[in-house]
């Protein structure tokens, strides 16, 4: 099994690049969007609201395989189209597709998160930012967003751990992660302790986010913030 690790170096570092540059930026990029539709499932507008909801509902009860397939080959169905207004060079790159299914998703659950943070802020917090002279945008910037992000920190380090382990399915479209690695070395060696090694990436990944997620939480006294 060592052979294996040490003889493709290369290729389980370029595996292992991807799988955490796709679960980062998916994050990343996801909680931006998610933001908005927190927001919309918050607003007072019937239609917004119902609209942020079905787009919750569909991605988070809809298989994130399903998404994938969607948007890599169902997408690059209409490749005449997407070349006419210049976007199929980004549709025509796998590790792409399987970055916005990544944003997409996550986005959903954050979003999720989010609202529920939003919901759990104290309203004496707002009202005292009003009696501040705050503006909404600005009550929502300083005083909302830090608290709640600050609550739901642990939630959010999950939907990392959770994305990274759903990044093993960008293999199937062709993305050479840990797993897609995996399979290549696999077809050439039919040697199944390829997969031993995988899954040993991605553990120690998992460990360090943990570790890291758990020394964000000591150093922020202020997460413990209840309100009273």
């Amino acid at each position: 099994m060592l052979s294996h690790l040490t003889d493709n170096l290369e290729l389980w570092r370029i595996g292992l690049t991807n799988t955490v540059m796709l679960t980062a930026l998916g994050v990343f990029f996801g909680f931006f969007v998610a933001i908005p539709i927190a927001a919309a499932r918050l607003s007072s507008n019937k239609l917004l609201s119902k609209a942020a909801f079905g787009y919750v509902y569909i991605v988070r009860g809809t298989p994130l395989l399903v998404q994938i397939f969607i948007i890599y080959y169902g997408l690059g169905q209409f490749h005449k189209e997407l070349k006419a207004i210049g976007v199929w060079w980004f549709f025509r790159d796998a590790f792409n597709c399987g970055l916005l299914a990544f944003t997409l998703n996550s986005a959903a659950y954050q979003s999720e998160i989010l609202r529920g943070g939003i919901l759990a802020v104290p309203k004496g917090v707002i009202e005292a930012g009003s009696a501040l002279g705050l503006t909404t945008l600005q009550i929502f910037r300083r005083i909302i967003m830090p608290i709640t992000v600050g609550r739901m920190l642990p939630a959010f380090g999950n939907e990392l751990v959770l994305l990274l382990k759903a990044s093993s399915l960008v293999s199937i479209i062709t993305v050479r992660d840990v797993l897609g690695q995996a399979r290549f070395i696999y077809a050439q060696t039919f040697d199944l302790s390829v997969f031993y090694i995988a899954a040993l990436n991605y553990l120690i990944v998992v460990m360090i986010i943990e570790a890291i997620w758990r020394r964000l939480e000591r150093r922020n006294a202020w997460l413990k913030y209840t309100g009273n």
